[in-house]
């Protein structure tokens, strides 16, 4: 047996990896779920709901983002969502519609439009896919979209294992 030094092929194999953890925001997100101020759970009544938001201790959102929602099905007007904003605003970081998925989705968005993506051309990537931080789905489809005109090769998990995705056909 030749002994010699150790060679890293994972170094030699132009692999690239994107860690999607590192586009991570770790500002913490608050959810302000209407359905805690529905009638009856159906509807909001405008005169009850601006006395309740009054009422409401705002400063808990000081430098969050505020998810604002309604988790029943009941049909929530617009300005409902419009004054629950001119509230929250003032303490929070920003505030958005829909859940903390959906938070996390926009903050990953915004950080990976931001990003030349032609750096990867003709590039074989690998989207990280173990981490500590919850990088939503969604972040991994934006990417993979992102990374399509560019890379010849698209793959998900760890250099030693991973699931490929996507293989630019020759012409």
């Amino acid at each position: 047996m030749q002994e010699g030094p150790i060679v890293n092929k994972v170094a030699k194999s132009g692999l690239v990896t994107i860690d999607l953890e590192e586009y991570y925001d770790d500002t913490p997100i608050e959810i302000f779920d209407l359905k805690d101020y529905l009638y009856q759970g159906l509807i909001i009544r405008e005169k009850e709901f601006r006395k309740n938001l009054e009422e409401h201790d705002w400063t808990r959102y000081a430098g969050t983002y505020v998810a604002v929602h309604c988790s029943s099905d009941a049909i929530i007007a617009s300005w409902a969502y419009m004054l629950v904003t001119t509230y929250a605003q003032v303490y929070a970081k920003e505030v958005f519609f829909g859940n903390r998925d959906d938070v996390r989705y926009e903050m990953f968005r915004r950080k990976l439009d931001k990003i030349d993506w032609s750096q990867y051309d003709g590039k074989r990537i690998i989207l990280k896919g173990c981490g500590d931080k919850p990088v939503p789905p969604s972040a991994y489809l934006l990417t993979t979209k992102k990374l399509l005109p560019y890379a010849e090769r698209v793959m998900y998990g760890e250099a030693c294992s991973f699931v490929p995705v996507y293989r630019e056909s020759k012409k």
